[in-house]
């Protein structure tokens, strides 16, 4: 039985063969239409979330499975005081593979070492969140064609985003990478990750506040939003939210096949303009990650069509 807590979980050759089989289910959903009959899907939600949530609920359905849950802590015994390992062994007993979001870095980590069961982390505190990485891999191979050979830029808050930790931790394990950081000083990438991650794989990096100046040489250009959760005070978010936005003008710095990538949600980071520009990907991201979440249930569950 094995669980996803880290993208670094995940062998190269393994990301490659979820690719593969998201890639088949595009082709040919209804070959997948019932692998998961009779499975049913834990979605334990403490923090909250529309995408994530119904992404994993959505690839349940699809396999032919279901799911049950919650989505809120406060509708959960956690508001009883319930621990996270207790919820994992109860949860065990009902359903067949746990989904879990937590505000608490590591939580699902110590579901996986309690449960019986498969445990996806779905997002914990501003660490990781491995499922978003793999549909901004699977948005980048098919929009891109390869996952060697990118220079891939990060622009808004790197500090405490965890889709940008979780994406860099990948992507330093191909080869040809390079990274360009954007940022408010503020908010710039952890040491920890530049050293662990970057310098550790001798992934070259840049470090500027310049979005535009950074914007012709990308392949691909990932924004984030400064996330208001993550702050210790007000003032600080309300001097730093707007830092950058991308807009039809920026945007003609670009490449031509430069591909616009975010986590969503969006707040005013990126213009609604953009959203008809073909290089616009964010919301081909969101049906990917619907996609790779079905490949790794079904690799967990150890299913196949």
């Amino acid at each position: 039985m094995r669980s996803l807590i880290s993208i670094t979980d995940l062998s190269v050759e393994e990301i490659q063969s979820l690719i593969d089989t998201a890639n088949q289910i595009i082709a040919d959903p209804d070959r997948f239409a019932h692998v998961c009959d009779r499975k049913k899907l834990a979605t334990l939600f403490f923090e909250p979330s529309t995408r994530t949530r119904l992404s994993f609920e959505a690839a349940m359905y699809e396999l032919g499975g279901n799911v049950i849950g919650f989505s809120s802590a406060n509708s959960s015994s956690a508001a009883k005081g319930e621990s996270v390992a207790d919820t994992a062994k109860t949860v065990s007993c009902y359903a067949d593979i746990i989904a879990m979001r937590h505000p608490k870095e590591g939580a699902p980590l110590v579901a996986a070492m309690n449960a019986s069961i498969p445990v996806i982390n779905a997002g914990d505190g501003g660490h990781n969140h491995p499922t978003q990485t793999l549909a901004d891999l699977l948005t980048l191979y098919r929009e891109k064609g390869r996952l060697n050979d990118l220079t891939v830029g990060f622009c808004g808050d790197l500090k405490f985003g965890r889709t940008v930790h979780s994406l860099i931790a990948a992507l330093a394990r191909y080869t040809g990478i390079k990274v360009v950081l954007i940022s408010p000083k503020e908010l710039q990438l952890p040491s920890y990750v530049k050293k662990d991650v970057l310098q550790k794989h001798g992934i070259p990096y840049t470090q500027t506040t310049n979005l535009e100046g950074a914007l012709p040489q990308l392949d691909a250009l990932y924004m984030t939003r400064v996330q208001r959760e993550r702050f210790f005070n007000e003032e600080d978010y309300l001097r730093l939210k707007d830092s950058y936005i991308l807009d039809p003008e920026k945007m003609r710095n670009a490449r031509e096949d430069m591909i616009v990538m975010h986590p969503l949600p969006r707040v005013n980071e990126i213009s609604v303009a953009i959203d008809s520009d073909p290089r616009a990907c964010y919301f081909k991201q969101v049906l990917n990650g619907k996609y790779m979440r079905m490949a790794l249930i079904m690799m967990l569950l150890e299913v196949k069509a």
